[in-house]
């Protein structure tokens, strides 16, 4: 071992990181700088850590810990190609390698292969053999592809398994929470949260946004900002597949619908109000002569930008965004948005102070009885009409169509909605 590398392990064993890093910067040879590669991938630094890896490989391409990380520090990096590619060659050499089977799987299922992230998937659980990360990345994959039961069973035979002190504990148990709330059982994924913020009180797995969003939300009008942007965050590689092929989800062509049958016109400033991956500002960019969009998740934005069809387009709040540009727009958009809102007096109000004078607020949300709203066990809110018309002219809008309409189906059933038109100055 030269001297460079002997003393980067004496500095990692002094806890200091930092210096090791210098050091290896330093030095020569594959094994520098392939550690290097891995402790820069360990403090997040994912660019510079897959191109130390990539040059260490070049000197020893069989060294398998090294094409694992590899294949994580693209991933990480959003490099999502090169990732395959690097699996890819990770698993020709160990078509064993439990992780490069869930690396694989998760590649695939956000490129839109879900059958081939299953079998994927189905490989790692097998080959992992207790590993409580590879199950709990596998199990991941399994829930965002609309597994949660098998998630669930091999989640909980692992956890069950390993050793209390596994450091994956905490992360597994975040899985299972989702998984559980991906079934319907908010108070199981509570229970599931709580025990991995019992684990790890730094919760290094992010258990604290999701918990707080299930105890909170039934005491609240809205469902806490950090909660919605965690699951959107989670749901953003999926979102189409699952909203468009799965739940036949149709909000944006609706609204499409009623601004043509009510003859509003074209050519207009249109603001899609939590734009998701951009649906909607497909649905009425010939529409729009300028659209803006926003939505509280990056990786949902992210999405929207890769459309190409938006002007502008910024991470942020509903009522925030809306209230932040007074008098902007002649159109605004909600489309399936404020079934994550309760109380839609301060929406409306925001939609009248960012609308310019005659502009139209179109809407679409989910069906309650009763005079106020509701969440369900979705964690969905549903309004009463009673709410929405007092809503809206309690923000001085007028609202000129309201009528029943079914958005997308769950269990193969129509969710009764509602979809509205309301107008500033009318």
């Amino acid at each position: 071992m030269s001297d460079p590398i002997a003393r980067a392990y004496e500095l990692l064993d002094a806890q200091d990181r930092a210096g090791a890093i210098a050091c290896l910067r330093t030095a020569e040879g594959a094994e520098a700088t392939g550690l290097l590669g891995e402790l820069l991938l360990e403090q997040g630094e994912a660019l510079d850590a897959a191109d130390a890896l990539t040059r260490a490989l070049v000197a020893e391409p069989d060294h398998i810990p090294w094409r694992r990380a590899l294949m994580t520090a693209l991933m990480a990096a959003g490099r999502a190609e090169d990732a395959q590619a690097a699996c890819r060659s990770l698993l020709d050499r160990r078509p064993d390698d439990a992780a490069g089977q869930a690396g694989m799987a998760r590649l695939l299922l956000d490129a839109g292969d879900r059958e081939g992230a299953l079998a994927h998937a189905r490989d790692a659980w097998f080959l992992a053999r207790g590993d409580l990360t590879v199950v709990t990345a596998t199990a991941s994959v399994m829930i965002d592809a609309d597994e949660g039961v098998a998630a669930l069973e091999m989640l909980d035979a692992t956890v069950r398994r390993a050793h209390p002190a596994d450091p994956a504990q905490p992360a597994a148990w975040v899985a299972m929470g989702k998984a559980w709330l991906h079934l319907g059982e908010a108070e199981k994924a509570t229970k599931a949260w709580r025990m991995a913020l019992h684990l790890d009180d730094e919760d290094r797995a992010g258990a604290a946004a999701l918990l707080a969003g299930l105890v909170q939300a039934e005491r609240q009008t809205s469902l806490p900002p950090a909660f919605v942007r965690a699951l959107f965050d989670t749901y953003a590689d999926r979102f189409d597949r699952e909203l468009v092929g799965k739940l036949r989800y149709d909000a944006p062509h609706a609204l499409r619908q009623l601004l043509l049958d009510q003859g509003v016109p074209a050519g207009g400033r249109v603001l899609d109000a939590g734009c998701g991956t951009g649906l909607a500002g497909v649905a009425m960019r010939d529409r729009a002569g300028s659209l803006a969009g926003f939505d509280l998740s990056p990786r949902m934005v992210e999405k929207a930008r890769a459309r190409g069809v938006y002007d502008m387009l910024w991470v942020g709040e509903l009522v925030d965004s809306m209230l932040s540009r007074p008098d902007a727009f002649d159109l605004v958009l909600a489309a399936d948005v404020l079934v994550y809102v309760g109380d839609l007096a301060p929406v409306m109000a925001a939609a009248e102070r960012t609308l310019l004078p005659d502009g139209r607020f179109a809407f679409t949300c989910e069906r309650t009885q009763g005079d106020g709203f509701e969440l369900h066990e979705g964690r969905r809110f549903a309004h009463s009409e009673a709410h929405i018309r007092e809503a809206v002219r309690a923000a001085g809008l007028t609202l000129s169509h309201l009528a029943h309409h079914s958005t997308r189906i769950d269990r193969g059933d129509p969710v009764p909605g509602w979809i509205a038109l309301a107008v500033k100055g009318a």
